[in-house]
């Protein structure tokens, strides 16, 4: 960049504007955001000072001075900031496939790794789907199968989907922790914090118009609440640029089968969603 290409391009800045420059090393490189879950607070940033420019008195406005020796001076614009190389991938399912390589087949972020787990359980279906099941934990069968939802509730939730006119091959059905918790506890807090951001990643790939969470401790994470589950189903959210609808567990309907009359209402409302209604 020559310059009068660069002061041209200061001037606007200054147009639009900008008043100056920060010159910390770490605001020379794009830094991408972490997929933040909509209702999830975004981080406050720390309070910053702007940095002003100081050009001398007969300095055109919006322009800052070149002719100055020091490369950490205020105003100064690097000519080769370094940039950031992003993976871009040719489909939905090899974006999955490098988040399976990125989780690992022998994960051992947390502690369950140590706690007689046998597998990473990291989720099954069309990369492409347009709704995604998303569960609490993988159960024994999944554990020794490799894939959620397997089991005895894993058959009825594949009814279910077969109740509104879908099978397992076209939905995406995954968990919020990869591992089983041993005795199938509910996943404890650092273990849902090393784990979860692996979910956001499938949600955000796999771009769902919904989302069902199925049972509490999925619709709490999900939706950082402590609302009881009889209060948050049915109920539709906002979430990751889809909608989520909170229902019961097919664990739970197995145990308590008149309330299947109550997931049947939720899943014609996300068959309904899926098919264009309001």
């Amino acid at each position: 960049m020559s310059r009068e290409q660069l002061e041209a391009h200061l001037q606007f800045l200054a147009e639009l504007g900008v008043e100056g420059f920060r010159r910390e090393p770490e605001w020379r490189t794009r830094v991408l955001p972490d997929a933040t879950p909509v209702g999830r607070g975004l981080p406050t940033p720390p309070e910053e000072t702007p940095v002003p420019l100081d050009p001398p008195d007969d300095a055109p406005v919006g322009r800052v001075p070149l002719d100055r020796p020091d490369d950490t001076l205020v105003g100064r614009v690097p000519l080769d900031p370094p940039t950031t190389s992003v993976a871009v991938f040719a489909n939905a399912a090899d974006a999955l496939a490098a988040v399976r390589v990125d989780l690992g087949p022998d994960c051992q972020r947390c502690k369950l790794h140590t706690l007689g787990r046998r597998q990473v359980v990291f989720g099954v279906g069309n990369p492409e789907a347009d709704l995604m099941f998303v569960g609490e934990a993988p159960g024994a069968d999944e554990d020794l199968q490799g894939e959620p939802f397997v089991g005895k509730a894993g058959q009825l939730l594949t009814k279910i989907i077969e109740a509104i006119g879908l099978t397992r091959e076209q939905v995406y059905i995954a968990n919020v922790i990869k591992c089983r918790p041993p005795g199938n506890r509910n996943p404890e807090p650092d273990e849902v914090e090393q784990c979860e951001p692996f979910l956001f990643r499938q949600i955000d790939i796999i771009k769902p118009k919904v989302v069902v969470a199925l049972g509490k401790f999925a619709a709490q994470s999900l939706l950082r609440t402590a609302d009881p589950i009889t209060r948050i189903r049915g109920r539709e959210y906002k979430y990751r640029d889809a909608i989520l609808m909170p229902t019961y567990h097919p664990a739970f309907l197995l145990r308590n089968p008149s309330a299947k009359r109550e997931v049947w209402e939720d899943m014609k409302r996300v068959r309904d969603i899926l098919q264009g209604g309001t």
